[in-house]
């Protein structure tokens, strides 16, 4: 037989046996880093999990000591404390209030935030209607 009527049988010359290891490895890496870094879906969840919070769900965020809060609403408190036991609870305490002329801003947040805290406090009020 000739060589050129065997050239569909495989090679086992060593640089062709490296060769194709390597590329069976290189295509195995790329398959497992595909897959790892594929998204993780949630059996039943496809539509998204979102539902409203629970009193379970801010107690958390909360201190024991009702003046050591932030006023929210009615239930929620966040607490002023800058290190809770838990770190992972610390959140920023900038809030931002947003509402039209009359909306009870002023009446609604600021003044019982201002009188339920512990301290003395300097507003500035353009409009002079605060105190």
């Amino acid at each position: 037989m000739e060589i050129n009527t065997m050239s569909f049988l495989p090679s086992v010359h060593p640089t062709d046996i490296l060769m194709g290891a390597g590329v069976a490895a290189l295509i195995k890496f790329i398959v497992y880093t595909k897959g790892k870094n594929a998204k993780k879906f949630r059996q039943g969840k496809e539509y998204g999990s979102a539902r409203w919070g629970t009193k379970k769900d801010i107690e958390p965020y909360m201190d024991e000591k009702f003046q050591n809060n932030i006023l929210l609403t009615q239930t929620e408190r966040l607490t002023m404390n800058g290190r809770p036991a838990n770190p992972k609870y610390a959140r920023n305490k900038n809030v931002l209030v947003i509402g039209g002329s009359g909306s009870g801003k002023t009446r609604f947040y600021v003044k019982p935030n201002l009188m339920q805290m512990h301290s003395s406090y300097c507003v500035t009020d353009p409009k002079g209607l605060t105190s």
